[in-house]
């Protein structure tokens, strides 16, 4: 099994750091980066409208755990949105692509 987990960051920057950790760690085979995207959110009761960025990490459901451990020790939210969700079907290749590069 597989998962793609997204991940919302303060920007371009945080999301390059993170995603090229959890890449050279081999938690994530692949990190794809959403540069801006606005945001709007509740926090501490008040409606924030924010310019954030997008962290999309391709991994092994094997992985996920330790992917949200690491992404959350990385990030710099005091509550990081991180939200995996099940790959149910994909590129055979690509699949084993993503389990050889998160096994090394």
């Amino acid at each position: 099994m597989y998962a793609l987990v997204e991940v919302t960051t303060s920007g371009e920057d945080e999301s390059k750091r993170i995603g090229r950790f959890v890449v050279e760690e081999r938690l994530a085979a692949c990190a794809n980066i959403i540069p801006c995207v606005t945001s709007f959110y509740w926090w501490n009761g008040v409606l924030e409208e924010d310019t954030e960025s997008i962290l999309i990490l391709k991994t092994s459901a094997e992985k996920v755990e330790k992917l949200i451990i690491r992404v959350r020790e990385l990030h710099s939210y005091e509550n990081p949105a991180i939200i995996a969700l099940p790959v149910e079907k994909g590129s055979e290749s690509y699949l084993k692509w993503i389990s050889d590069e998160t096994v090394k």
